[in-house]
């Protein structure tokens, strides 16, 4: 079986350059050997980003801010909000992936695939029988999976990981997150809202700008949430809870639950690929080493997604694979600029950045000129009752150049589009502040931001510009 393009994975990476490769003509077959869809549509993004939709729906209800409207919410049927969450996911996965690969014209092949001398694929099929694919080109876009966990005593204890907490349909009455990143952080507060008593174990929101990270960290304790930020290092079963798990941190506090979570991190999924015998090499963390146009040390061996070590998101994993078809198939020589990358935690609020935070604008030499605007000053947060959360602004002193934008607010995710349109265009905070912005929007508070480099916005009247 010869090919243009053999691709091995099934998902945003896989997907993004096999449809690019058919685009330009060229013949595809990818392997699977789980799931079809990969990470984002089955336990990541989609299924993830549901939950917490559902949870939120439960915790406004329980928590109005409004005079006048009184709202309430019963418990929570687990085995139907599973079930909504996997008939979702099911759809996607057939309209997106399945069907979608149909359509383009390519084959999706169930089974192992290996590495052997050629270079070629060696595919153990789940009917038991073996093929052999050679390609021009191969693309391994393989992913991550939840990192093993190197705590003392987790051998010893039942845990969830971010795939298996999102399969209970008997919520537990207490739960130990440990990890403070965003998987942790979004997980711990969709349980929260779902009437689990909750306590997060670890460096909370390490790579947030810490006047944001503060505000969240209380929203979280507002919310019941227990934040230690201490790092954990031992798990053990809690002889006061028959069945439960005990978290000790580095200062000796302990802190026990029902049921305990880790959430430290993900690692790439490169085993049983045989990469050595087609001279791939990885890196300390696991990862393909990849050149700037994401090829291996082997010339016709491509790699895409989290499986790089880049940053795992999926929208950086199908930038990548569309990437790998421009350079095997056009000798396009493309490579991504990432400086202007964005990031979302889907909290409530929700956190947002994309840019250097001010430490590391330090850290490469700018003298900075940073700002902090509470949403108490932005009318979209004061006419939705909520002004928990802030913007802050990193910029050149001497230029003005916007070098980062982090926003803790509603919608944030939506707000930081803005400032990658700011940062991909080198802007300045004073070309920001005179830009038109709707009223009362969330983003019309990254003008404002930008406003109080040159004026005091606390005088401003409300519809001033």
């Amino acid at each position: 079986m010869h090919y243009d393009l053999a691709v091995i994975g099934s998902g945003g990476g896989a997907f993004a350059a096999a449809i690019a490769a058919r685009g330009k003509g060229k013949s595809v077959v990818m392997i699977e050997r789980d799931t079809v869809g990969g990470t984002c549509v089955n336990v990541g993004c989609v299924p993830s980003k549901a939950l917490l939709a559902a949870a939120e729906a439960r915790h406004v209800a329980l928590d109005q801010r409004f005079p006048g409207i009184a709202t309430s919410a019963d418990p929570v049927d687990g085995a139907a909000l599973i079930g909504g969450k996997d008939a979702l996911v099911e759809g996607l996965r057939a309209e997106k992936y399945v069907d979608l690969a149909a359509e383009y014209g390519w084959e999706i092949l169930p089974g192992e695939a290996r590495f052997t001398e050629g270079p070629a694929l060696e595919v153990d099929r789940r009917d038991g029988s073996r093929t052999r694919i050679e390609a021009e080109h191969y693309l391994i876009a393989t992913g991550s999976t939840p990192r093993a966990h190197d705590l003392d005593g987790t051998d010893r204890v039942d845990y969830l990981t971010s795939t298996t907490a999102m399969e209970q349909t008997d919520l537990p009455t207490s739960l130990v997150v440990v990890g403070g990143g965003y998987v942790g952080l979004e997980q711990a507060q969709l349980f929260a809202h779902l009437g689990v008593e909750v306590a997060v174990v670890g460096r909370f929101a390490p790579h947030t700008e810490p006047e944001l990270s503060a505000i969240l960290a209380d929203v979280f304790r507002d919310d019941g949430i227990t934040v230690i930020a201490e790092r954990a290092t031992s798990v053990d079963t809690d002889d006061t809870d028959a069945g439960g798990v005990a978290v000790t941190t580095d200062t000796g506090q302990r802190v026990s639950g029902q049921r305990l979570l880790l959430a430290t991190g993900r690692h790439p999924v490169t085993a049983g690929l045989n990469l050595d015998a087609v001279g791939v090499k990885t890196g300390s963390r696991g990862e393909i080493v990849v050149d700037e146009h994401l090829r291996t040390h082997n010339s016709r061996i491509w790699a895409a997604g989290d499986v790089t070590g880049h940053p795992q998101y999926v929208y950086v994993a199908g930038a990548h694979g569309a990437v790998v078809a421009d350079n095997a198939f056009d000798n396009a020589d493309r490579t991504l600029d990432y400086h202007h990358l964005p990031a979302v935690t889907f909290t409530t609020p929700s956190l947002a950045s994309a840019g250097l935070t001010d430490a590391a604008a330090v850290e490469q030499g700018y003298d900075c000129d940073c700002r902090v605007l509470p949403l108490e000053y932005v009318p979209r947060a004061l006419v939705n009752r909520d002004t928990r959360g802030a913007i802050k602004l990193v910029a050149e002193r001497e230029t003005g150049r916007l070098l980062g934008a982090h926003v803790l607010a509603a919608g944030a995710g939506d707000v930081i589009a803005t400032a990658v349109y700011a940062l991909a265009n080198h802007m300045t905070v004073h070309d920001m502040a005179d830009l038109w912005c709707p009223y009362l929007t969330m983003a019309e508070g990254l003008k404002l931001a930008a406003q109080t480099y040159t004026r005091d916005v606390t005088k401003l009247s409300c519809c001033a510009s």
